[in-house]
């Protein structure tokens, strides 16, 4: 199951189609859905969170807590759309394209890709654009 939460003023359109979406990662991955809860806020909302959880007082775009049990993916995704909208206008792609590179962003991380190094960032960014360009909506 996907469920999405909205904590301010966020408007996310075609919910069934990124479900269907992200549903078809997973099972491209080897993967079986189980309980994902993306949860959209503000940037204070999510720097709150930075601070408490990891304790790094920056913004962000996502924080993701993995609880995925083998290959059974679940976790809550929290994503900043202030973040995703001067992410999209800093890169000049649209609002759309980033918020759902976001989304996949914290998938992929469940699905055991990582991001620390330049290497992984590149082998990230490289999955993270594979499956957007297979998206149908």
């Amino acid at each position: 199951m996907i469920a999405y939460s909205i904590i301010g003023k966020f408007d996310l359109q075609d919910q069934d189609s990124l479900s269907s979406w992200i549903t078809f990662v997973l099972d491209q991955e080897g993967k079986e859905l189980g309980e994902i809860n993306y949860i959209f806020c503000d940037d204070d909302y999510l720097l709150e969170i930075n601070v408490k959880t990891l304790k790094h007082n920056t913004l962000t775009d996502i924080i993701s807590f993995d609880y995925t049990l083998g290959n059974v993916v679940s976790g809550d995704i929290y994503i900043s759309y202030d973040r995703v909208v001067d992410n999209s206008e800093t890169l000049g792609v649209s609002f759309i394209d980033e918020l759902h590179r976001v989304m996949v962003h914290g998938v992929l991380h469940y699905c055991g890709y990582q991001d620390k190094t330049e290497e992984d960032k590149k082998g990230m960014r490289s999955k993270e654009d594979y499956y957007l360009s297979l998206r149908t909506f």
